[in-house]
């Protein structure tokens, strides 16, 4: 059977629940990211709606990915060092919110042959549009500014007429891990894409 190899097949990684992520042992490092989104009413040349601000970033790597990074488990949670590692990449605006256990969303874990052993956990938060374009003014302020993140992208949630331009292009790019099963997963979850949009698996 030649069908499409599934994410985990793929990638190397296996999607687990949150309980057993937590009872991995010490060997095993947890990194937690968060993608933020907010509605957003605007236009594009004046016809097309935008729906949602949904921030990605640029990673140091050239990699798209979502902000937030390796937490220091068990000596913190989940969601404090996820939150330290958001007011790092992306600045003082981040500390108007606070992503929580109930923003969790799944977690997957790396083949146990590959080292490091990496165990990611990924939370989705919807904020006010002022406050997440807060968080986009602000971000080249912050201090992994330049360094681990080059910088913020919107992710572009409509498909123009030649079917290609859009979110097709733009989820052409390279991703990091699991941030491009993870952003498709939200968008369709979460109801957040035109109906006319083309999304690949």
């Amino acid at each position: 059977m030649g069908g499409r190899r599934s994410t985990e097949e793929r990638l190397g990684v296996r999607k687990v629940g949150l309980e057993e992520a937590l009872a991995l042992g010490p060997e095993w490092r947890h990194a937690c990211h968060a993608m933020l989104y907010a509605p957003d009413p605007g236009l594009l040349f004046r016809r097309i709606p935008l729906r949602y601000l949904v921030l990605m970033q640029m990673r140091f790597d050239g990699r798209l990915g979502f902000p937030g990074g390796f937490v220091h488990f068990p000596d913190q949670s989940l969601e404090d060092g996820l939150n330290q590692e958001l007011l790092e990449e992306l600045g003082e605006a981040a500390t108007a919110f606070r992503v929580e256990r109930a923003d969790y969303r799944n977690s997957y874990v790396s083949s146990a042959s590959s080292a490091p052993r990496v165990v990611a956990h990924f939370y989705i938060k919807s904020l006010p549009l002022e406050q997440l374009k807060a968080v986009e003014r602000g971000a080249p302020l912050a201090q992994d500014h330049g360094l681990e993140v080059l910088g913020l992208v919107r992710v572009p949630l409509y498909t123009l007429r030649d079917g290609v331009s859009g979110l097709p292009a733009f989820l052409e790019n390279t991703f990091i891990g699991t941030a491009r099963e993870q952003l498709v997963e939200a968008l369709q979850d979460l109801g957040l894409l035109d109906p006319g949009s083309a999304l690949r698996p």
